[in-house]
């Protein structure tokens, strides 16, 4: 007997939320450990941070094909070689350490892209998953929650496994991130979304230069590559600038964590804003907390300036992102959603890549202060996009 599509939809949303929960947990050992194995592999300083920015690279390149072999073999099939990969991308990282090869490890952190390309899909297929638009928002928010239990199991693990191979240390992480993957397969096994539409819908779609040129589609990508791009690129340079201000390695890795928490933690409630204020509103609000978190950055050095700022950098993303994935979802039709959430995620974490490469050279070049003053005409831009997206509704409203 089949479930009825309420229980199915419940169970669909339960699997991708352990899902995400099991993916999202490479991230955070890649990014915590890939700079100190690159210090301890790399023939040059320089190149230490080189498998952490290849992950990102990684990512940014694999949202095309993922999202070609989801439009052709479905959600569950791509995720599943994502899956697989991620498996892959461990063991491979594993053996580059133990072989003392900075190349092989850097080819280890780079397959890990693409099955970080199919997590952050993941709130997409939460779309798939549930068959009210009017309930979406909710849904991608829920499945987002997985990214804060992910954002506990990643560190966890790093800690409990980082010296568990003595003869190769930090070895032992990634072995265990390749065995999170491994958990997740079973679980992606049994998700049941629905299918592609019909080849013959598929050929009134529009095509996507058409759609890339709406306004729907530039605000849209507009604040969700803002929206990360900046959170990326100024989590990546707090520590540095935390260090280079006198404070200790751990109390900047303590404000890492707090951001963490605050990037997932309002993905409970971030729905329900958006089903009650709106998606603009609720992007316009993670925009402006992203500016305060600036703003605080530039009024002084403290410890809790930092942390302050990285708190209210986190929640600003969650809002701003989620916001953003929502109002995507007002840009196409049924028939061209594989391509145009393929093209938002190619610009959202080609952005990340690129902050990942230039964040440190930045940071050296014209300070901390600096970047969280040249991120406020960023921010400025976006809000006067949603403010005009808004106006020209409601001149279209008032013509109809």
């Amino acid at each position: 007997m089949s479930p009825s599509p309420c229980a199915l939809e419940r169970r669909n949303l339960g699997l991708l939320v352990a899902a995400q929960s099991l993916g999202g947990a490479s991230p955070p050992i890649i990014i915590s450990l890939g700079g100190l194995v690159g210090q301890m592999l790399a023939s040059t300083p320089a190149a230490s941070t080189l498998p952490v920015s290849l992950y990102q690279l990684g990512l940014a390149l694999s949202t095309l094909p993922a999202a070609w072999l989801m439009h052709r073999a479905g959600r569950r099939a791509a995720y599943l070689l994502g899956a697989v990969l991620g498996v892959l991308s461990g063991l491979v990282a594993a053996w580059g350490i133990s072989r003392s090869d900075f190349m092989l490890f850097c080819l280890g952190t780079t397959l890990a892209g693409f099955y970080g390309a199919c997590v952050q899909s993941y709130r997409f297929a939460a779309l798939d998953a549930v068959a009210e638009p009017s309930r979406h928002a909710s849904a991608i928010s829920r499945v987002m929650v997985g990214g804060l239990i992910a954002a506990i199991i990643g560190p966890q693990v790093v800690i409990w496994t980082r010296d568990s191979l003595p003869a190769t240390p930090f070895a032992g992480s990634f072995y265990s991130q390749a065995a999170l993957a491994l958990l997740a397969l079973p679980l992606l096994l049994a998700l049941r979304l629905p299918p592609a539409p019909p080849r013959t819908q598929a050929q009134g779609a529009r095509p996507l230069p058409q759609i890339a040129r709406t306004p729907q589609f530039i605000v849209a990508a507009t604040a969700g590559v803002v929206s990360y791009g900046l959170m990326a690129f100024l989590m990546t340079a707090a520590p540095m600038a935390m260090v280079g201000c006198g404070h200790s390695v751990g109390e900047a890795a303590l404000g890492i964590q707090w951001h963490v928490l605050a990037m997932f933690a309002p993905s409970f409630f971030t729905g329900r804003l958006i089903a009650r204020w709106g998606k603009r509103t609720v992007t316009a609000l993670g925009l402006v907390l992203i500016a305060a978190s600036g703003l605080l950055a530039l009024t002084g050095l403290a410890l809790t300036h930092f942390w302050g700022a990285l708190v209210l950098l986190g929640v600003g993303w969650n809002f701003g992102f989620i916001g953003a994935t929502a109002l995507l979802t007002d840009c196409y039709r049924p028939a061209e959603r594989a391509k145009v959430q393929a093209l938002n995620d190619f610009l959202v974490f080609g952005t990340v890549a690129v902050a990942s490469f230039g964040s440190g050279q930045l940071l050296h070049s014209v300070g901390w202060g600096g970047i969280n003053a040249g991120m406020l005409p960023m921010v400025g831009m976006v809000l006067a996009l949603l403010g005009w997206q808004s106006l020209r509704q409601r001149r279209q409203s008032s013509h109809v």
